[in-house]
């Protein structure tokens, strides 16, 4: 599939070698000169991949790809690295999506173009957003076990998006033309567990007037999705066990054996093998359910896809708000030094709940309700932390600029030097007075 590539001509050569070889390949490019507006570019063009041919350690390459990842675009920067540590993307200090080095191989460029643009497509279509090499080895099994019809294992803490990667292995599939039947073990008390799967017949219980179908056999031709399969009753793990060994089923007070045409993917929050081994789950039904396994991992371990998530969750604030929504730069340092031990799920409140209660749609460090870690209170200590690497960080991203970094960070110029003093991270100024004194987005939290 043709996509459209943006690329830095910071290289002259790399980019025009570049460039012949994508519109060889049947790909669109937009090329833009270090003079042009390449943010403007950006936006203007809505791109499938950022190409910076150039330094990306330069403050203009950083805010281009931190704009990039905020618009939900990869980005792959071309190095010509004097040490090749600097090849590994998390030792550069730059969230970009992949890199390689220089000079290029134009077939082997395009190939990893093409993998990019194709780990994209396939975030946009399953909604499963991150840049973190933990998420793109998700994306890389989500395409694996798609296409065939055996059964899956999730695992994962709470609120890490398990029925959200269960229903992409289903849209990805031949079976995606069919229901996705989800089924919480966990909700449903031991006495309608059994119905619920497999359903009843006429005169099964008290009050079984009629016959009715399950949700096995409402997924027919689709998948059966088991979240929190660990709460399973004892009796409804042996008669599942018959539906992925025979294929098949008898509903409650039937006699009759009912074809089971479902794949099932189950889930669970728990240890399998920890329940197995304490004897509260069948060793051969954790054989069966796990022909294919996936372990998500929990937010705190991929904190670089934060800004992405936050970038995301944003959208849907100023959608349902009817007016822009963004965050101070002090309140994404809080949110990337938090935990979240609710994981996704908690970072989405948490952007929901500071929508709602910012001002002037601006979600300053104090509107967010972040609960500490177990055992460790959240202190002044903690907040100073995080506002001093929140101005270093505004201070490289504006190569020092004071005023652009008073302006990103929301306070006036003023207050700006009375932190750098503070800090240690300037030597004394006359700082310039009679500025209006706006929201202070980093100290609102120490106040």
């Amino acid at each position: 599939m043709a996509s459209k590539i943006l690329i830095t001509m910071d290289d002259l050569e790399s980019a025009v070698r570049l460039n012949a070889a994508l519109e060889a390949a049947q790909h669109r490019t937009v090329m833009i000169s270090p003079m042009d507006d390449a943010r403007g570019a950006l936006r203007k063009e809505h791109p499938d991949l950022l190409v910076l041919t150039g330094a990306v350690h330069e403050s203009q390459a950083q805010q281009l790809v931190a704009q990039a990842r905020d618009e939900e675009v990869s980005s792959l920067a071309l190095l010509e690295p004097t040490d090749p540590a600097q090849t590994d993307r998390e030792e550069l200090g730059v969230d970009v999506t992949e890199v390689s080095v220089k000079p290029i191989n134009p077939p082997d460029t395009v190939a990893l173009i093409e993998r990019l643009v194709d780990r994209r497509q396939l975030q946009q279509r399953t909604g499963i957003s991150g840049e973190s090499a933990a998420i793109q080895e998700l994306l890389v099994r989500i395409e694996q076990m798609a296409p065939v019809s055996s059964t899956v294992l999730i695992q994962g803490e709470s609120g890490t998006g398990k029925e959200l990667v269960a229903k992409a292995i289903h849209d990805l599939s031949p079976r995606r033309g069919k229901p996705f039947i989800p089924v919480n073990c966990a909700a449903l008390p031991e006495s309608l567990l059994e119905s619920e799967l497999f359903g009843f017949e006429r005169g099964a219980f008290t009050g079984a007037q009629q016959p009715k179908p399950g949700q096995i056999e409402l997924a027919a031709g689709g998948v059966l999705f088991l979240d929190e399969v660990t709460e399973m009753t004892p009796a409804a793990q042996a008669k599942f066990l018959r539906v992925l060994q025979e294929r098949e089923f008898v509903r409650l007070g039937g006699t009759r054996p009912v074809r089971a045409n479902v794949r099932v993917i189950a889930a669970t929050n728990r240890d399998l093998r920890e329940a197995v081994a304490h004897g509260h789950f069948r060793a051969d039904l954790y054989y069966r359910l796990n022909v294919f396994d996936i372990q998500i991992p929990p937010l705190r371990e991929r904190r670089e896809d934060i800004p992405i998530l936050v970038a995301s969750f944003l959208n849907e604030c100023a959608h349902m708000a009817g007016h822009p929504v963004t965050l101070a730069a002090a309140a994404m340092e809080a949110l990337r030094q938090h935990d979240w031990p609710g994981n996704v799920r908690e970072l989405r409140n948490v952007i929901e709940r500071a929508s709602i209660v910012c001002t002037k749609g601006v979600i300053r460090a104090d509107d967010l309700s972040l609960w500490p870690a177990a055992g460790k209170e959240l202190d002044s200590t903690d907040l100073e932390v995080i506002e001093r690497r929140t101005i270093e960080r505004v201070l490289r991203e504006t190569n020092g600029n004071k005023l652009q970094a008073s302006r990103k960070l929301g306070i006036s110029r003023t207050q700006l030097y009375v932190r750098l003093r503070k800090y240690g991270l300037d030597h004394p100024a006359e700082p310039t007075v009679g500025e209006p004194e706006m929201a202070d987005a980093v100290a609102g939290a120490l106040r």
